[in-house]
């Protein structure tokens, strides 16, 4: 069932019709940090008592970096059978790197907290790695169809979001795959925060895998098998703040010494035998743990140029203050509660979010108007924030948000440069914020020049993306500290 889970929160990452997150958000905002920091009390209340009951079941079945390092771990097994051993906790480094993220957290540097945070790691990977490959396939696809008249798959961009976030998440998928590779689940025992506090509360879990002593024979099988390297075949032992529950011990016994039962139960009982009994166990804690645990497509661009030239891409602007997304509140309630996932830059269909690269909001998302513009009807960032770092808005409610306002540039402007006509900005906005008047007041015949009425402006940026002027549009948006209602 951590395959499920797997595939499906992947699926979050690389949907780019919105259909998955309709059905399964929810799998994002039951993640460990996301839901603390979105104060969902209820979620975090249901992780603590799944982890009391079966111990750290989130991490075997939920997590999907967990998972991700399970794949890895298995092309290790198949390198080399029994290829694990016994070593002694970090417990050090953990609650080092567990103070690293609580002290980030109080101090408001999220941005710092990401770079370790498991689902955090793991949407990075997902959005900069197995997106564009995902997104490569499909546009095949397309190619396929279209000589076939099919319609069944279009063509979708690709392109590159952030190259230093791309960076850090290659280097994450690289780190996590030597580890893993080599000694199973390293990463969320000696690095990994919300292993560590899961770890904490494994200890007092109700159910655990126990060792029967009079049926071991000490051969050690259970121990090379451990991805977890908590098992200690010399003293009998298990240290259960590292256990994850994946159960593989209790395959590979052959004795049948071990058992997953309560941790006060006499170990004296004959254990189920066979296959079957194993499996039944591993299906009943996976579907416990599902119960507990219990989007609009993007168009394709075409640059229409008749053949005849090649229209220059747009540069970013040089903005004072970075814009932040509708619903977001201000660039001080995002950086406090956003765990730079990327997911809501992987659900937006107009491509105007972006990782940050500033230090301070690092990886965390900031809007810009190259590729598209922040069109009104759409609220999809707002609908797949598992943080609340983005709240949940209306459409109703999105078009009286103003995350910014217009800022026109004389001397980009087609107007005053190359004394052509224009008036796109005019044209485009959405609120009516742009007024065009006469150049020259004394004569009404003379081309006309944009003025911003910045009261109206909402920051969507439609007159920017839409300005012909290259590489800077004439006009341009400078975003706000703290969003305003208009």
């Amino acid at each position: 069932m951590a395959g499920v889970f797997f595939a499906l929160i992947t699926l979050l990452f690389l949907d780019f019709t919105g259909t998955i997150h309709t059905w399964f958000g929810w799998m994002a905002k039951i993640q460990f940090l996301p839901a603390v920091l979105a104060l969902n009390v209820i979620v975090v209340i249901a992780l603590v008592l799944l982890t009391l009951l079966m111990g750290r079941i989130y991490c075997s079945v939920i997590c999907p970096l967990g998972a991700l390092q399970d794949i890895f771990g298995w092309f290790g097994k198949k390198a080399k059978k029994n290829r694990y051993t016994y070593s002694k906790p970090l417990s050090v480094l953990r609650y080092v790197m567990l103070g690293v993220l609580v002290i980030a957290l109080v101090a408001g540097f999220t941005s710092v907290a990401a770079l370790i945070a498991p689902y955090s790691a793991f949407g990075r990977i997902a959005s900069n790695l197995f997106a564009p490959v995902y997104l490569w396939g499909n546009n095949l696809l397309a190619a396929v169809a279209e000589r076939a008249d099919s319609y069944a798959f279009y063509h979708v961009d690709v392109w590159l979001k952030g190259g230093i976030t791309f960076v850090v998440a290659l280097v994450t998928l690289i780190a996590l795959f030597v580890l893993a590779f080599k000694n199973g689940r390293t990463y969320c025992n000696t690095i990994c925060p919300v292993g560590t506090v899961l770890g904490f509360l494994s200890r007092y879990s109700i159910l655990k895998p126990m060792i029967d002593t009079s049926k071991c024979n000490g051969c050690g099988l259970c121990a090379k098998n451990c991805k977890a390297s908590c098992i200690d075949p010399k003293n009998h032992a298990i240290d259960y703040s590292r256990c994850v529950v994946c159960l593989d011990c209790i395959d590979k016994c052959r004795k049948g010494a071990i058992k997953y039962v309560p941790r006060k139960k006499v170990a004296q009982e004959a254990a189920p035998s066979g296959a079957t009994a194993d499996k039944g166990r591993r299906a009943f804690i996976t579907s416990t743990a599902i119960f507990a645990g219990a989007s609009v497509a993007q168009a394709q661009k075409v640059k229409m140029d008749g053949g005849f030239a090649t229209i220059e891409d747009k540069k970013i602007p040089k903005r004072e203050t970075p814009i932040t997304p509708p619903g977001s509140l201000s660039a001080k309630n995002l950086a406090q509660h956003c765990t730079a996932c990327q997911l809501c830059i992987s659900a937006c269909p107009n491509q105007v979010l972006r990782p940050s690269g500033d230090l301070m909001n690092f990886m965390q998302p900031e809007t810009s108007y190259e590729r598209g513009y922040c069109r009104p009807e759409c609220t999809k960032c707002s609908e797949v924030c598992p943080t609340g770092a983005i709240k949940p808005i209306t459409k109703e409610e999105k078009t009286a948000i103003q995350i910014g306002h217009a800022v026109w540039i004389a001397d980009n402007c087609i107007v005053n440069r190359d004394g052509q006509k224009c008036g796109n900005c005019e044209r485009h906005c959405p609120t009516g914020a742009i007024q065009m008047v006469p150049k020259d007041v004394n004569d009404p015949k003379s081309l006309k020049i944009p003025v911003v009425n910045t009261e109206r402006c909402i920051g969507c940026g439609a007159c920017e993306n839409l300005c012909p002027s290259r590489p800077f549009s004439a006009i341009y948006v400078e975003g706000h500290e703290v969003h305003r209602e208009i």
